[in-house]
């Protein structure tokens, strides 16, 4: 199944969800000591493993981090070829001086922010998807 590719249709569409929980990025050398069902993602670079997981798993194993993360998706089947997406929904959350990181699924965007920032990011998403209508 194709995602969608026009702009338009995806903005309009992003229906932003608000994922209970929080969430943290960390990183590490060893992948073992890691079940790949306590992550919700990972990236492997030179200098370590990526690991997108729930602070309390995190925690759990005692691992290190900095910044605890509200995840939201975008609901939209947006198209891995598609333009312009990303760039609307992160000029417009720097417009309210809210950082995103943006991971992009097969399906659906995933955009991590601030914890103390969950409402305010889920309202601009919400407006920007309005003006769309």
């Amino acid at each position: 199944m194709a995602g969608e590719t026009d702009i338009h249709k995806l903005v309009r569409g992003m229906t932003p969800v608000l994922n209970p929980g929080e969430y943290i990025f960390t990183t590490t050398q060893d992948e073992n000591i890691i079940k790949r069902a306590d992550t919700i993602g990972t990236f492997r670079e030179q200098e370590g493993t990526t690991l997108i997981m729930e602070r309390t798993k995190a925690d759990a194993l005692a691992l290190p981090y900095e910044y605890i993360a509200a995840w939201i998706s975008l609901m939209v089947h947006s198209s891995l070829e598609a333009v312009g997406l990303t760039a609307l929904f992160s000029a417009a959350l720097a417009k309210h001086n809210i950082s995103c990181n943006v991971v992009a699924g097969y399906y659906h965007d995933h955009i991590f922010v601030d914890k103390k920032d969950e409402a305010r990011a889920m309202e601009v998403l919400s407006k920007l998807s309005e003006t769309q209508q």
